[in-house]
């Protein structure tokens, strides 16, 4: 029996919210997750992680290199193996976790991954609109403006909301072929940067500690996969059951893990010879100043296509974790108040703030622990088996399946509170040495210094999910699929 794609179609509006999708409109093949990841990875938001491995963490390139493949296949891994769970259950992450934490107890790791989301958005949003004010004085020689900068602000969020508010399957059609544009233009300005590397400062860099390694492996994933560990399953959720979920699982860490190394590699690279990119307050800026000038209108291009590919799956996933939260609202116009929110950070950041790099760092650093936290107990409750009841999911009365005590599921909620602390006893977020905005009492230690507060997070979870937690049941529910993981994987 042919599949039904009627709440799925390129080029109408999703109606379909956080229910799952039945069995009869499943279709697609496990592809979709590689040009999905691979379109939200081809923005220059990896350029300055790259510069940041050689001028903070002290790497040469070769090991940068490694940092590059290690953090973000890795962490993109682990992207599809989470992504399991949205083939399984067939809807968004936060709402199948309802199914682990209750359906109140889901509203605490709900509204951190909504907070990560419109955190970079806001991100993305400034970089692209320094990009198009770039492209427009480099056409037109127009200079920056409170109101031009309004108004290319307005431009990227009117093209995100055209694509986002359509959903999944424009989604899906838009991320295959702006990949292969976008990424052979990409390409094209990469051999122009290359081409202006100070190869005899790169080759004298001398090898950075290994501590510096391990390090930038940790910087690299919370800033790549870990961020995205928790919107996988919303881009899962239409594909057949009978998908093996391995091929998830190389799909995402493949199609994050070609850009992303290509990318890094080339930030740690340049500033390897020229340190400028890591402290530019303007990364557009500073990449198009080591570019001949006829190459800046190709490249600004390329920026700005690559910023609209990650932004709107990430405002795709907002609008979903926004009903999950609670709002009541159709998942379109869940997506236009999240833009307001990402307009009001863009201009925050371009208009009021002073540094960009501080404060990203610091956003990243701080909403990882809480993430990681989420991710250790997902996977231990993924490893047992876990099996999704479809209107249990949907069902937040008491009598409901999943509401446990009082809407909790205590032994997963006190996991990830315990998490929490664990990792925050190790993180530093900073902005300067004078501006500390949070340091655990361990953050001097060689974990904290080393950025591993999110890792620390990740296992302190899932022990104590294994301690407290009991396995649920063998019995399939309703429209399951596969009784084991060994059935969910292979």
């Amino acid at each position: 029996m042919a599949a039904s794609t009627k709440n799925d179609r390129v080029g109408t509006v999703e109606t379909r919210g956080i229910e799952p999708v039945p069995d009869s409109e499943r279709h697609g093949h496990a592809s979709q997750m590689f040009w999905t990841w691979f379109a939200a990875n081809i923005s220059i938001l990896g350029l300055p992680l790259g510069a940041t491995l050689v001028a903070f963490r002290g790497l040469n390139i070769w090991q940068a290199v490694l940092v590059a493949v290690g953090g973000s296949v890795g962490s993109f891994a682990l992207v599809g193996a989470l992504s399991i769970a949205g083939k399984k259950g067939g809807a968004p992450a936060l709402t199948l976790s309802r199914a682990v934490f209750g359906q109140r107890g889901n509203h605490g790791p709900t509204l951190v991954t909504w907070m990560s989301r419109v955190g970079w958005e806001t991100i993305t949003t400034t970089t692209a609109a320094y990009a198009l004010l770039a492209l427009l004085n480099t056409v037109f020689g127009v200079g920056r403006g409170t109101v031009l900068t309004l108004l290319c602000l307005l431009v990227f969020i009117a093209c995100t909301l055209m694509i986002s508010g359509l959903g999944h399957a424009t989604i899906m059609w838009i991320n295959k072929w702006a990949t292969v544009v976008f990424g052979v233009l990409n390409l094209a300005v990469m051999g122009f940067l290359v081409a202006t590397v100070d190869w005899s400062k790169v080759l004298d860099i001398p090898a950075g500690p290994v501590s510096g390694v391990i390090a930038g492996i940790g910087f690299i994933a919370a800033g790549t996969g870990i961020g995205w560990a928790n919107a996988g399953a919303d881009y899962a959720r239409y594909l057949p059951r009978a998908i093996p979920g391995m091929r998830l699982v190389r799909a995402s860490a493949f199609g994050a893990g070609i850009p992303l190394v290509l990318l890094i590699s080339l930030g740690s690279l340049l500033t390897a010879g020229d340190p400028t990119l890591a402290t530019s307050a303007d990364p557009v800026a500073a990449i198009n100043a080591m570019l001949p000038s006829w190459m800046a209108v190709p490249y600004l291009i390329a920026a700005f296509g690559g910023l609209l590919m990650s932004n709107h799956l990430s405002t795709y996933s907002a609008g979903l974790t926004m009903i999950t939260l609670g709002i009541r609202v159709p998942r379109a116009w869940a997506v236009v108040l999240d833009v307001v929110l990402m307009f009001l950070g863009g201009i925050y950041f371009m208009l009021v703030a002073d540094d960009f790099y501080g404060p990203f760092s610091t956003f990243l650093t701080l909403l990882a622990v809480p993430i990681s936290a989420w991710i250790g107990v997902i996977a231990v409750d993924m490893l047992r088996g876990r099996h999704y009841d479809p209107a249990g999911l949907m069902d937040k009365g008491r009598g409901g399946r999943y509401w446990y005590t009082g809407g909790f599921h205590l032994p997963a909620v006190f996991a990830w509170l315990a998490a929490i602390a664990a990792g925050l006893l190790f993180t530093k977020a900073a902005t300067g040495a004078d501006d500390v905005w949070f340091a655990g009492p361990l953050a001097d230690s060689w974990l904290g210094t080393n950025g591993l507060g999110w890792l620390i997070a990740i296992v302190t979870a899932g022990a104590a999910y294994t301690l407290l937690g009991r396995r649920p049941p063998v019995t399939a529910d309703s429209a399951t699929g596969s009784t084991t993981l060994e059935e969910a994987t292979r």
